[in-house]
Parts: C-alpha cells; sequence; structure tokens
C-alpha cells in the first residue's frame, strides 16, 4: 500500500516539517511496512502539473497538508483527482482544516477523511489501520484525531499529544534540501494567548530534549547548513534554555551557518542581551512580533506586551551591530484606527529594525479572534487567507491606503536597497509613515496594473517623487543620516539626493553601466585609473592580492561626491568583503590617497 503526502510551499526555497515528521514517526513506531512518499510543489506551479504528476506516482491513498496559502489549489486537485481515480481515498490535515470540520467535509464531497489536532501519533495509527484498502469501519472507529463521512460526518475524539523527543530526526539526508530554508521544531506550543493566532489554542508548552538539540544542531553546523529557521513561537520563552542554545551555537559556529528565532524581546534577561552582542554578525536573527502599540487594542487580543522594553532591547541588540531584527505590525486589530496604526507605525520605526513587516489581520478558522469577529464587527474575506476588509475602526479605503504603505515599506525599506536615500527624504515630510504614504500614493500610479518594476527604475521613480516634493519647507523631522558618508555638503537639494541614491545604488551592486541619476564622474576618470595603479590598493585591498590592477578596477568601484566643489569626497566599494547583516558592500575613503597622487 502506497499513501502520498502532497506538500504545496508557497516558494521553492520553502518545505513542509510537518510531513517529514509524520512520515518519520509513522515509519519509526508504527507497525505497517508500507510505503509513504512525500511530493513537493509550489502554488505558482498549474494545477494540471501538479495533478499529472500526482497521478503518475500511483498512490493509494493520498494526504494533503492544508494551510491559507494553499487551501483553494488542494480543494480544487482532490476535485478533479476524485474524478479520474475515484477509489484512491483522499485526506487533509493541517490547521487549515483542523477546526471547522464537519462544515470542511460537508462542503468538499471529493474528501474522505480529515485528520485534526497533532498528527504523529494520528498518522501512525491510520497507517497501521491500513491493512486493506479502503479502512473498514472498526477500524475507522477506534482512531482517534480523525473525522470522516457516513450518513453524516463524524468526528472522533483527539489523539493525545506526542512527546517531542519522540519524533526522528529528519534531516539525516540533506539532498532533498538543498538550496530550501531548513525548518527546525524545539518546542511546541505557545505560553500567550493572542486572540489572532491558532498558537493560542495549543497551551500545552512542550521542548525536545535540550542534548538531542544541541547534537541536532551541530549536524547542521557540520553540514554547513545555510540557514536553520527554528519553527518554535517563542524561542525565549525559557530564558535559561533559550540561552544555552544560543552558547551551543555561538560555539560550534561554522562561520557560514544562520539560525533565525521567533522572540518575544520584552522577555530578555540582561545577561542574554549581553551575550548576544558577542556572537559573530549574522550567526542569528531575530523576528519579533510587536503587532500594536495601542494598549486599549493589546488589552483586547489578549497579548502582554511591554512596548517600552522592546525599545530598550532591541536599542541594545542594534548598537552591536552583529543581529538582524525583523519586527512586525498587524493592521486592524480591534480597537486601532488609522491615526493610532500611524502612530504604532512611527513607535517601531523609530526602534529602526532592519526590516519592519506591516502585515493585516486574518481571522484564522479556530481562532479566539473568528469567535468574536462579529462582536467586534470585523469584516474579512470568506475566501483564504480571511483577510480583514474593514472594522468600526479601519474602513476599506484605509486598509487600501495601507496596502501602498506596505508595498512601498517593502520596496524601499525592507530591501534595504535605499537606507541612506529614504533617511535624508524623511526631513520633508512630518513623519516617516506621512512620507510611506504619500510615496505609496505616488508609487502606485506608476503602476496601476501591478506592474512589476526593475531595481533601476525603481531609482527612478523616488528620484521623480523627490521632485515633486523638495520645494516644500522642510520639516521639524531632521532625517538623520548618521552612517552615512561625510559628503560635501551643498545647498543644491536635487544633486545632494542624487548622490545619495549613487551612494545606495553602489553598496549593493557593481553595476558597470552608469545610472542616468547619478552625477557625471568622467572627468574623474584618470585619477581613478591612477589610484588603481598605486600602492595603496595593495594596502587597502589585501584580498585581491592575487589580480592586476585593472581586474581590480573592474572588481570594484569608486564614487565621487562633492564634483565640481574642490573638496570631493572618494569612496571604495569593495564588493568582495560585504556586510552579513544587509550585504552592503565595504566601503573606504580614499580622498586623501587620491589627493597624493595627484
Amino acid at each position: 500500500m502506497k499513501f502520498l503526502f502532497v506538500a504545496i510551499n508557497s516558494k521553492y526555497i520553502h518545505s513542509n516539517l510537518a510531513v517529514y515528521n509524520l512520515r518519520a514517526y509513522a515509519q519509526k513506531y508504527g507497525k505497517n511496512r508500507h510505503q509513504i512518499e512525500i511530493a513537493e510543489y509550489t502554488i505558482n506551479q498549474y494545477a494540471d502539473e501538479i495533478l499529472r504528476d500526482i497521478y503518475e506516482r500511483g498512490a493509494d491513498a493520498i494526504g494533503f497538508s492544508c494551510y491559507i496559502w494553499n487551501i483553494s489549489l488542494v480543494k480544487e486537485l482532490a476535485a478533479d483527482y476524485k474524478k479520474i481515480s475515484p477509489k484512491t481515498e483522499i485526506w487533509v490535515g493541517g490547521p487549515e482544516v483542523s477546526y471547522s470540520i464537519e462544515t470542511f467535509l460537508t462542503e468538499n464531497k471529493s474528501i474522505d477523511y480529515v485528520m485534526f489536532g497533532e498528527g504523529e501519533k494520528v498518522f501512525q495509527n491510520i497507517m497501521d489501520a491500513y491493512e486493506c484498502v479502503p479502512i473498514d469501519e472498526t477500524a475507522l472507529k477506534a482512531l482517534r484525531g480523525i473525522a470522516y463521512r457516513k450518513e453524516k460526518v463524524i468526528v472522533n475524539s483527539p489523539e493525545s499529544f506526542v512527546d517531542l523527543s519522540d519524533i526522528p530526526f529528519i534531516y539525516n539526508g540533506l539532498e532533498k534540501f538543498e538550496n530550501r530554508i531548513i525548518y527546525y521544531e524545539s518546542s511546541r506550543g505557545c505560553p500567550f494567548s493572542c486572540s489572532y493566532c491558532l498558537s493560542c489554542v495549543d497551551k500545552t508548552l512542550r521542548f525536545r530534549d535540550l542534548e538531542m538539540v544541541k547534537k541536532e544542531l551541530e549536524f547542521f553546523m557540520e553540514h554547513r547548513v545555510k540557514q536553520v529557521k527554528f519553527v518554535d513561537r517563542t524561542f525565549n520563552c525559557d530564558p535559561r534554555r533559550a540561552l544555552a542554545i544560543w552558547k551551543f551555537i555561538q560555539k560550534n559556529d561554522n562561520g557560514i551557518t544562520n539560525f533565525h528565532f521567533e522572540i518575544a524581546a520584552d522577555l530578555m534577561t540582561d545577561e542574554q542581551v549581553e551575550f548576544l552582542g558577542t556572537m559573530r554578525p549574522g550567526l542569528i536573527q531575530f523576528e519579533i512580533g510587536v503587532q500594536s502599540t495601542n494598549k486599549k487594542t493589546l488589552e483586547a487580543i489578549h497579548r502582554k506586551t511591554d512596548i517600552a522594553k522592546i525599545a530598550k532591547v532591541t536599542q541594545k541588540i542594534r548598537n552591536n551591530h552583529n543581529i538582524h531584527q525583523h519586527l512586525d505590525l498587524i493592521a486592524g486589530l480591534p480597537y486601532e484606527n488609522y491615526e493610532s496604526f500611524a502612530n504604532s507605525f512611527h513607535e517601531v520605526y523609530a526602534m529602526k529594525p532592519d526590516q519592519l513587516q506591516l502585515g493585516f489581520l486574518k481571522i484564522l478558522h479556530g481562532s479566539d479572534m473568528e469567535a468574536c469577529a462579529k462582536e467586534y464587527g470585523i469584516i474579512y474575506s470568506e475566501r483564504a487567507p480571511y483577510e480583514v476588509l474593514a472594522t468600526p475602526w479601519l474602513s476599506y479605503q484605509s486598509i487600501i491606503n495601507l496596502k501602498r504603505v506596505e508595498e512601498v515599506l517593502e520596496v524601499y525599506y525592507n530591501s534595504g536597497q535605499f537606507a541612506h536615500t529614504m533617511k535624508y527624504l524623511e526631513r520633508y515630510f512630518s513623519s516617516a509613515f506621512e512620507m510611506y504614504e504619500q510615496l505609496g500614493t505616488f508609487y502606485q500610479k506608476k503602476h496601476p496594473k501591478g506592474e512589476k518594476h526593475s531595481r533601476i527604475t525603481r531609482y527612478d521613480i523616488l528620484l521623480e517623487f523627490f521632485q515633486t516634493v523638495k520645494n516644500r519647507e522642510k520639516s521639524c523631522n531632521s532625517g538623520e543620516t548618521a552612517g552615512i558618508p561625510a559628503f560635501t555638503a551643498t545647498s543644491n537639494v536635487d544633486k545632494a539626493f542624487r548622490e545619495r541614491l549613487t551612494y545606495d545604488f553602489y553598496l549593493r551592486e557593481n553595476a558597470k553601466a552608469r545610472p542616468d541619476f547619478a552625477l557625471d564622474i568622467t572627468s574623474y576618470k584618470k585619477r581613478v585609473q591612477k589610484f588603481y595603479r598605486s600602492c595603496h590598493v595593495r594596502e587597502l585591498l589585501p584580498d585581491y592580492e592575487a589580480y592586476d590592477s585593472r581586474q581590480i578596477e573592474k572588481m570594484t568601484h569608486i564614487e565621487i561626491f562633492g564634483i565640481g566643489s574642490g573638496k570631493e569626497t572618494y569612496i571604495l566599494f569593495d564588493y568582495r568583503n560585504r556586510s552579513a547583516l544587509d550585504h552592503q558592500a565595504e566601503t573606504i575613503e580614499i580622498t586623501d590617497r587620491i589627493r597624493e597622487e595627484k
């Protein structure tokens, strides 16, 4: 008997940890000797292509792993597959089908069974019951954690939780995960009860054996895995355990592997923060959910958050320049209107995260928010991902406006490609939120049909936007430019803006085709070439000793700022040495050395 797991991921670099866990647990602890196969696809593939591949695998039973990003496609595939292979039993499982079970089975006749709740023991018992296809009714009645359809929908009692340390390590062979993110689970459950999140349903917090975790993390580092992403909902809920794991990672650091953790910054201890400052830049990164700074909103969603401590902790971490911090906000929560959300944005933006994700409330099946959405008067889409459309505090038009802010925030802030330019632009607005709000409206007009712009076009659009605001009186917002190189002061704002665009452009890319927005540096070409032939190059770029001056000139870039002022600044961009946090080229000011060569 052959059982096929179908996992449809949102991107190719993702993988589905759940189905690998289920297969490993069933094969180790089950009595069966059945064949269990996994097929992974993405939502970007054609349904017909996926359908053909599933069919040609010739499974006796198929199990679809269901999430908000793939549920529509799963329903379509299941319906079509049942038409071409009516005897094949179709199972579904996952968070998207574990709560409205009776409704789901009633509405989707092509699906035979639902696995709900935690799946390892459930699937093991299912495979043990597959002595024949289909499973006989006596065996069905005895299976915990499943639902099925007879004259009516029957929902059996739930299965007990698994001991997390009993789940076999699935990554002994890494071939299938090449060029993919490695997902790793060291705990399940969450100590918090945020009403919008399904983690609040499972209040039983459990941990995988610490020595087992260390052994498995050591395996990843020995195999020089690029990134390991912990899926623990609040990794540092046990401070001593979290610190022990971080210390182990540092001790065994291979200089390559990066570890991603979702943490609660307000749970961080002084000892943890101090230790984190000693880590290699890029060794770990944090995702921190703030969601809102509105106290009434936080109370309504049952989220206990110390905003002041989050700001303090993230600042201390930021000051060490070694850990990437990703902070989250959610629009559409109860009691948060447009002005309140703008204030939440302002407070979190002031924390200067490396990335600020602006998300929108999703009313997930089984969440507390689903139960009280009607009470709050929250309107949301009936289609996955069940995103908020309007609330008594936030109109649909406001949602549209925030969607535009989200888009330009991704392009011009989270990409890290425009950092110095955006700092300079802020001085023309009363707040960063106002800047992104107006830029969002402007940007939308440049692609009314959703066209995707090239990177260079995005620079051009930003320059065009600046032309519309440069003549306004500067606001009290200074647009702090700390960390920007000492560009020659100029009263020409257009020139100053172009210089920052150019600086940001060359920080990320050694482009040989000079962008149109960059100022002309032709008259400085001979000075630059003379520098590359000088002894200074070997002194400043020891990593390039195997290359001659012409090769080094092609592999690096020199940009001149303050053109025509007589006080030009020369910046050398070294692309072989990049920041581990933002991948920007190392910069070296060489003004004095250029002048020595005159």
